[in-house]
């Protein structure tokens, strides 16, 4: 069989998904439908039906984006009518596929092994798909660009607030800041970005990142303790909107006087973000602008490297220029791994971390397009709050 008949052979093929959709960004993607508990779907014969329990039917009848709505209760009534035994769910489930062609459906490559084995005990078999399972993703629709702007304005209205807060906030003693009568915390901050997202129309989450100093050269630390003044704060935001697409923006400032040493390692990286920033479009190689950025700070006098032998600190750059968004936070494809496509939306946010000075790190959202990209974030980057 060529290659291209093998594709052929694949895209006919039956896909099953059984997940919930809160998370579950495939399940989401394919119904449009939000569910807390996992349910069925299958696209098989050009047609995409699911399966749902009587808590779930009516709900997915309105909303789902799907063809066929079944209920799971009914079909399992039927199946005991005839039997004479009440079925096992997973049962149901086999027949539900059968009657719609997909005995030897395709399924994302993260599918639970144990219903796998289940459902081929009914003459059910599963073949798991490496990489995306809906390719589909990675190029936005006009709507999907709609929701990821609204989802990155929720962003930053949270980041306003985390200015706004910062630039109220007094300094004390030894440069802890005060707010509000009390001690200005990474938690406390948090509290008051995560609620104004909230406000905004984000899902509670809780996760954003507050790192201030020392803390803000470990890229995922999400903060702790008291913020002090003239000292770099990376704040990294990223809410799920409750459209179910994520924003993803970071700034990095100081609330005071930032010391030349600080000054410049902020201007560097915000360099190194205009750098990748003006190489992207349609065809380029993501692999190739990581390399022109890790250079570029490089050559400016920050190589990326371990500090302190093998067990020291890395010091410079050492994560990726971005990563895709959408549905998912992380989503394929990475950004690093081959040519941009028009379409594809990435986060592009090189960092530096120098222990000793502190971390920066610049990120906002752009839009691969044919001629180059558009930004859909908007947030100001100051340096001095």
């Amino acid at each position: 069989m060529t290659k291209k008949s093998l594709r052929a052979s694949k895209a006919s093929k039956a896909r099953l998904i059984i997940s919930e959709s809160e998370q579950g960004a495939d399940m989401f993607h394919a119904t449009g439908f939000r569910a807390p508990d996992p349910f069925v779907y299958v696209e098989s014969r050009g047609k995409s039906a699911i399966l749902l329990n009587d808590l779930e039917l009516d709900r997915g009848s309105r909303e789902a984006r799907v063809d066929e709505v079944v209920s799971q209760s009914d079909l399992a009534s039927s199946l005991e009518k005839k039997s004479g035994r009440k079925p096992a769910p997973v049962e149901v489930i086999a027949v539900f596929l059968k009657k719609r062609g997909a005995s030897r459906p395709l399924v994302p490559d993260d599918f639970p092994l144990g219903l796998a084995r289940q459902l081929g005990e009914h003459d059910v078999t599963v073949t798991p798909v490496e990489g995306m399972f809906r390719p589909e993703r990675q190029i936005k629709t006009p709507g999907e660009i709609r929701l990821m702007t609204g989802a990155t304005r929720i962003t930053e209205a949270g980041m306003e607030r985390a200015f706004e807060v910062l630039r109220a906030s007094t300094v004390g003693a030894g440069k802890v800041l005060r707010w509000g009568g009390a001690i200005l915390t990474s938690e406390r901050l948090r509290m008051e970005i995560e609620a104004t997202m909230l406000r905004a129309g984000a899902i509670p989450a809780g996760n954003s990142i507050v790192a201030c100093g020392e803390q803000s050269c470990d890229p995922h630390e999400r903060g702790h303790g008291p913020l002090k003044a003239n000292q770099l704060v990376i704040l990294d935001l990223f809410p799920r909107a409750t459209s179910g697409y994520y924003g993803d923006l970071t700034r990095t400032v100081v609330k005071g006087k930032a010391t030349e040493a600080q000054s410049r390692l902020w201007e560097v990286c915000l360099l190194g973000q205009k750098l990748a920033l003006g190489s992207l479009g349609h065809g380029a190689d993501g692999g190739v602008i990581h390399k022109e950025v890790t250079d570029f700070f490089t050559d400016n006098g920050y190589p990326t490297e371990r500090v302190g032998g093998a067990k020291g600190r890395w010091s410079g750059f050492f994560h990726g220029t971005g990563h895709g968004l959408g549905l998912d936070l992380h989503e394929a494809p990475r950004f690093g791994a081959g040519k941009l496509k028009a379409g594809q939306v990435f986060t592009i946010e090189p960092g530096i971390y120098i222990p000793g000075i502190g971390g920066v790190r610049h990120e906002d959202v752009a839009l691969i397009t044919n001629t180059g990209h558009k930004l859909l974030s908007r947030c100001p980057k100051p340096l001095e709050l």
